[in-house]
This record gives structure tokens, C-alpha cells and sequence, in this order.
């Protein structure tokens, strides 16, 4: 069993390394330039894979880079089964990954606590 999480786990991470490559050099399209594939979760078989992406501007809308993604997931496909040694590529299923955004989100509301903290108790410095 470890064994086969092992190798689910290599070939994740070896498909995120090529398909950021792919992204990178082979997709011209504009609406991909501020893109980063954060990860990606294999099926058990192998068949099918998620590929959660971010976008550099956590607020910008992922719309137009989810339809470019889809558009190009077949172009995609092909380039990732000429970059890799394996039996089955796996159909690949572009998702956006909301966590940076959400990070940043908190991350703002705890800096604006602590600021009206501050500002109801100034002598707490």
C-alpha cells in the first residue's frame, strides 16, 4: 500500500513539474501569464487528474484562465504524454485553487483586528 501512494506521489509531482513547463513555454495564450499550478491529485488508477492552479493577483477572476485551461487541455495532454514515460496519461481536469486568495484574506482581517486593536487601547504598546 505505501508503495503505491509512493509512486501516486512521484507521478503528481513529476506532472506538475512538466505541466508548469508546458504552461510556461508552450501556451502563448495571455490569459494564462499569471498562472502557477500549486498542485496536483492523482485517481487511484491513474485515469483521471485534478490540477488546481493559482493566479499572481489572488482577487483577479479565474474565469478567463479556467476557459483558456480547458480550451488547451488537450494540447496539454499531448505535450505531457511526449514529456513522460508512462503507460496512461491521465485526462486532466483544471481546477482554481482558492487558498492563496483565502490566505490573503485572513491575513487582511487579522491585520485590520490587531490595527482597531491598537486603536482602542494605545497605551498597550
Amino acid at each position: 500500500m505505501s508503495r503505491e501512494f509512493s509512486r501516486s506521489r512521484r507521478l503528481a509531482e513529476q506532472i506538475k513539474r512538466n505541466l508548469s513547463e508546458i504552461v510556461r513555454r508552450e501556451l502563448k495564450d495571455p490569459r494564462l501569464q499569471f498562472l502557477t499550478i500549486t498542485s496536483v491529485d492523482i485517481s487511484g488508477d491513474f485515469s483521471h487528474a485534478k490540477v488546481y492552479y493559482s493566479l499572481l493577483q489572488p482577487d483577479a477572476d479565474p474565469g478567463p484562465a479556467q476557459a483558456a485551461l480547458d480550451r488547451a487541455a488537450g494540447f496539454v495532454r499531448a505535450q505531457l504524454g511526449k514529456s513522460m514515460r508512462v503507460r496512461q496519461i491521465p485526462e486532466l481536469h483544471f481546477l482554481h485553487d482558492a487558498s492563496i486568495s483565502e490566505g490573503a484574506r485572513i491575513s487582511t482581517l487579522i491585520d485590520d483586528a490587531l490595527e482597531q486593536d491598537r486603536r482602542r487601547h494605545p497605551d498597550d504598546d
